[in-house]
């Protein structure tokens, strides 16, 4: 007997390939009505959903797939004596798999203007239903909410032969149990916004248990938003509390070079190491390596671009607990895919506008520190003038320390880390922490550019610069001493820059 699939989707990137390859499978699809229309307009034999429960769609669409006949076919379990006889004395059929994605709310109601009648009518009702069914019965019926898994799923069908282990349709239906979650979270948070006189609240939902927090006895929970949105990952055991800081940490710095020259950068314990921009990635890798080539093994490494088989290569040569990037070609996740213990993950480019914390008694809300810097608001107050060359590398440090904790101090030339040093409770020990840690792997400092979190409070940071034969300093400003800053400054022949910007990440 061949295997039915019930398809109602609103957005139909990638159906048709699926479709075919559904078909050559073996199965027989039935389908609403704008996909039946799509599929059979471009070929693929289709059964309409009317052709099931002998029942009009009404209500101009309302309703389509509210129907017993299509209810019995996602919730019947397929071993249950009861359930058969049901099944066969009503002449019901048996549905396999169920492909669905929902009306586009949050897409319709970031509209500015956006009428609520229209809003209304993006809430999708036969299609989450269709969902939960078919997940609640997941030990029978696969269920796929995005277009991300057909290839997947068809290549994992032809290799199991169809007979897929319970472990496989239970993450199915977890992933859809939360698509839907968060298409509600989405239309709550909407006619939340339509009660002016509602409390500002916050409500933490779609929860993901991650293998441990901080420390192995600790458990942690991940609360989800866009989360899945922005992050797929591709090989790899599951993700612990402390990745996920470091991804965060690591996708932060990369995000101020999305539209930028090939860019890599590498983190471990939320700082970066190293950090470069280059003509191609492979160059980028090997220049944000050679700012520390100790404490990369078993950090992070990420990616502005699409990863290619080159700097892949030379990328696998230590090991790191997880590698980012917008792709992987074939070849370069074929080779890092060999290490088991190494998490693959791929990202989309994202905005986020604030973050939250808990603390002990409350939490601790602000918005996030997207400040981009731009050449004209730099206040050179020094009688040296930077370069051209000199400014496009303040600014590039100015991103850098802008996600390197507090008191932090990064070198800087030709748009690659010399050294960085972070976290420190003196500023003058960040700076002798990055001066030794360049001379650590060989890496000359003269002429470099100097960027500070937040203004030099003594001008002993910048006599202890001077000493290496820095160039240039580029800082917030803002100190009452800064008269004292800028007159050392000048003695030891180097350029300074305010910005006006602070960068305090604690």
């Amino acid at each position: 007997m061949s295997k039915k699939v019930l398809i109602s989707v609103y957005n139909k990137s990638g159906l048709l390939e699926f479709a075919k390859g559904l078909v050559d499978l073996g199965f027989e699809i039935i389908s609403t009505g704008g996909t039946y229309k799509y599929l059979t307009k471009n070929g693929i034999k289709a059964a309409t959903v009317e052709s099931l429960t002998g029942f009009p769609e009404i209500l101009g669409g309302r309703v389509k797939t509210l129907h017993p006949k299509v209810f019995a076919g996602l919730l019947a379990e397929k071993n249950n004596e009861n359930h058969k006889k049901d099944m066969d004395d009503n002449n019901l059929l048996l549905i396999d798999l169920l492909v669905v994605n929902l009306y586009p709310f949050k897409e319709t109601v970031s509209n500015p203007g956006v009428l609520i009648e229209d809003a209304i009518e993006q809430i999708d009702i036969g299609g989450v239903s269709l969902i939960r069914a078919a997940a609640k019965n997941y030990k029978y019926v696969n269920v796929i909410t995005s277009e991300k898994n057909y290839t997947k799923y068809l290549e994992d069908f032809k290799k199991l032969d169809g007979k897929f282990p319970y472990e496989y349709s239970l993450r199915l239906a977890r992933d859809a149990f939360a698509y839907i979650a968060n298409y509600d979270v989405e239309i709550e948070r909407y006619f939340n916004g339509l009660n002016k006189n509602t409390d500002n609240w916050i409500k933490l939902e779609n929860e993901q248990h991650l293998r441990y927090g901080e420390n192995p006895h600790q458990k942690a929970v991940l609360y989800k938003e866009n989360f899945d949105d922005i992050y797929e990952v591709l090989h790899g055991k599951e993700l612990s509390y402390n990745n996920m800081l470091d991804i965060d940490a690591a996708y932060s710095v990369i995000s101020e070079f999305r539209d930028d020259r090939p860019t890599a950068s590498i983190i471990k314990h939320g700082n970066p190491s190293g950090v470069a921009t280059s003509d191609t990635l492979l160059e980028a890798y090997k220049r944000a390596f050679a700012t520390d080539t100790v404490s990369p093994y078993g950090g992070i490494i990420i990616f502005n671009r699409k990863l290619e088989l080159a700097t892949a290569m030379e990328a696998d040569k230590i090991f790191s607990e997880i590698i980012l990037a917008p792709g992987f070609d074939k070849d370069s996740y074929e080779l890092l895919s060999k290490k088991k213990n190494r998490r693959l993950v791929s990202f989309k480019f994202s905005t986020e506008s604030n973050e939250l914390k808990k603390i002990t008694g409350g939490y601790l809300y602000q918005e996030r520190d997207n400040m981009v810097l731009k050449p004209e608001e730099l206040k050179v107050v020094s009688k040296k003038q930077p370069t051209e060359e000199q400014i496009q590398d303040m600014i590039f440090a100015y991103k850098v320390v802008k996600h390197t904790k507090s008191n932090a101090i990064v070198f800087v030339k030709d748009r690659q880390t010399l050294g960085v040093g972070a976290g420190q409770p003196s500023r003058i020990d960040s700076t002798e922490i990055a001066i030794m840690k360049s001379k650590e792997f060989n890496l000359n400092l003269k002429g470099s550019i100097v960027a500070s979190d937040a203004f030099f409070p003594f001008p002993d940071n910048v006599i202890e610069i001077a000493k290496v034969k820095a160039s240039c300093i580029i800082h917030p400003g803002g100190s009452v001493r800064d008269e004292e800053v800028i007159k050392e400054a000048d003695l030891q022949g180097l350029c300074l820059v305010f910005t006006g910007y602070r960068h305090f990440k604690h």
